[in-house]
C-alpha cells in the first residue's frame, strides 16, 4: 500500500487529534488529552503557529502524524522539539513512521538547525531502539522535569 507524507493543514486536525488520542492510549495516558480540534487550528494556523505537522496519507486518509514545534538553545540557537510521531495501529511494519521522522529531519537539516530533540519512553524498547538505529543518542543522564496546571497553581498561590 502505498502512502504520501505532506504538510498538515487545518481540515486535517481532527485526524490529528484522533492519532494523538491513540499515542495516549498506547502510552497509558488515555484520559490525559485535554486539547481540542479547535486548540489545534487555532495554534497551528494561527499568525504566529505554535507547531507544524507532517502527515501521512493512505488513499487520502491521515493514518500518521510527526508534529513538532521550535525552540531556542542557549548552546545551539534555534532547535526543534518532535512532539509526537505516531502511526496507526493497523499501519505499523509498512516504513510510514520512518518516513515520517525522515521527513522531519530533512526538514531540520534544511533550515540548518543543530538539533532536533524529543521524549521517549524507556519500556518503549522499539522506538528506543528504532532511533538508536539512526544514529540519535538516548541521553539516560537526563529527566524530564513538569509541572501541570495544578502544580503551577500551588506553587503560585503558595509561595508567599
Amino acid at each position: 500500500m502505498e502512502y504520501t507524507i505532506r504538510k498538515g493543514k487545518v481540515k486535517d486536525m481532527p485526524a490529528v487529534l484522533s492519532l494523538i488520542k491513540e499515542l495516549a492510549a498506547f502510552e497509558k495516558e488515555a484520559n490525559a488529552v485535554v486539547v481540542t480540534v479547535a486548540d489545534l487550528e487555532r495554534d497551528g494556523f494561527s499568525d504566529h503557529p505554535l507547531f507544524e505537522v507532517f502527515v501521512a496519507e493512505i488513499e487520502r486518509k491521515i493514518v500518521g502524524i510527526a508534529l513538532f514545534y521550535y525552540r531556542y538553545s542557549t548552546w545551539k540557537g534555534k532547535t526543534i522539539h518532535l512532539e509526537d510521531l505516531i502511526v496507526q495501529e493497523d499501519k505499523r511494519g509498512m516504513g510510514i513512521g520512518k518516513a515520517l521522522y525522515t521527513e522531519v529531519l530533512n526538514y531540520a537539516h534544511q533550515l540548518g538547525l543543530k538539533r532536533v530533540e524529543w521524549n521517549v519512553l524507556d519500556w518503549n524498547t522499539p522506538a528506543v531502539d528504532f532511533y538508536k538505529s539512526t544514529g540519535a543518542r538516548i541521553l539516560e543522564d537526563w529527566q524530564v522535569v513538569q509541572m501541570d496546571s495544578e502544580g503551577l497553581r500551588n506553587f503560585v498561590e503558595n509561595r508567599e
